[in-house]
């Protein structure tokens, strides 16, 4: 909005001119959903207090988790504040690419309000149906993969995707495109949402992966960054670094509530929204593959229910690990509460490193 305002008049106001600038309003976006966030935050855990949306914990979660109980949760309308209207702001709101990630972001955490709102105000444990939110996230998939199909600018969406550290190699997904995409957008949104399971060690990993989605949207949009770095070049998808940006700034925000001791959760509402617009940036950049790597711990977790799971149900009721998801297993060794979140950080943060480093080691 500010951009669609302010930088025609350029001609009248020369310091508009730096609206013309990515990076500018990336930082803009950045500090604005810090602040937003900061602001809201407050007001809107006393809101929940007052009426009672506060967290339920499941009974096969580890025992010291009780004391978690009646925390305030759906803290994810604050990131969704924090995203949104920063976005709304700086962003150009002419780009196909901002617009499917927004359309993105604001299904899933609708989807997740819902869940949380069964929940924690219709008081029904199990909140919305495991396949209607299934089939919520497959039709977003579906809407998403037929937008790219038919809507999107130069027709670069051909069924192919890079492989990380190859350059002159694609996968070419042929018919198996669109349920690859929804594959990724649901499988995303999962993940980030199995990993929301201690204090700040969801949203933290998230900063990192918008932080490095940030960058590569950034060189992927611009000519000379894309060629001399030998990797495709998407017109227009470098103001995504502003919706980045946004994620960023949120996601440092909400950490100031959601840090150990946990004021708010993120509840679905934010997981899903959050997941699920890490899946689009990929999908936009075709770099699926890539996700990954940026989300290694994201992928880890999921994949530890996945085999215990698994191993519970055909090796006659016998785990692989204490207990699913993994950070709970690390819990159940000894190792508190913080440093099992910190030391998380820290491998998301070499993740992220690793996949900036793709973009040369090729």
């Amino acid at each position: 909005m500010l951009y669609h305002l302010l930088f025609p008049l350029t001609e009248h106001i020369s310091g508009f001119n730096l609206f013309q600038y990515i990076t500018f309003r990336t930082a803009g976006a950045t500090i604005t959903a810090i602040f937003i966030c900061l602001i809201l935050g407050g007001f809107f855990v006393r809101l929940l207090r007052k009426y009672q949306v506060a967290e339920k914990i499941r009974e096969e979660g580890p025992a010291h988790h009780k004391s978690k109980e009646g925390t305030p949760t759906m803290g994810g309308l604050i990131i969704l504040a924090g995203i949104l209207i920063p976005t709304l702001l700086w962003a150009d709101l002419t780009n196909f690419y901002v617009l499917m990630v927004l359309l993105v972001t604001v299904w899933l955490g609708a989807l997740g309000f819902m869940d949380d709102y069964l929940k924690t105000i219709r008081r029904q444990p199990k909140g919305l149906v495991a396949r209607k939110k299934m089939v919520g996230q497959i039709l977003l998939g579906a809407l998403f993969a037929l937008a790219l199909t038919y809507a999107a600018p130069n027709g670069q969406y051909d069924g192919t995707t890079g492989i990380p550290f190859f350059k002159n190699y694609v996968l070419n997904l042929g018919i198996v495109y669109w349920p690859f995409i929804m594959l990724v957008i649901t499988g995303a949104s999962n993940a980030v949402n199995l990993t929301d399971g201690l204090d700040g060690l969801a949203i933290g990993l998230c900063a990192l992966c918008f932080m490095a989605f940030g960058g590569i949207v950034y060189v992927s949009g611009r000519l000379d960054y894309s060629s001399y770095l030998q990797i495709e070049y998407f017109p227009g998808t470098g103001e995504l670094a502003v919706f980045c940006g946004a994620a960023v700034g949120s996601a440092l925000g909400f950490l100031w509530f959601n840090s150990h001791p946990a004021e708010v959760f993120m509840g679905d509402t934010g997981s899903l929204a959050l997941g699920g617009a890490l899946g689009a940036i990929a999908i936009l950049l075709k770099k699926e593959l890539l996700l990954v790597i940026v989300g290694g711990v994201f992928v880890i977790t999921a994949l530890s229910v996945i085999i215990q799971v698994l191993s519970y149900r055909y090796r006659g009721g016998k785990r692989v690990f204490r207990m699913a998801p993994i950070h709970h297993h690390f819990e159940l060794l000894g190792w508190k509460e913080p440093k099992v979140v910190v030391r998380f950080w820290i491998i998301g943060a070499l993740c992220a490193l690793l996949t900036l480093a793709t973009l040369k080691v090729r």
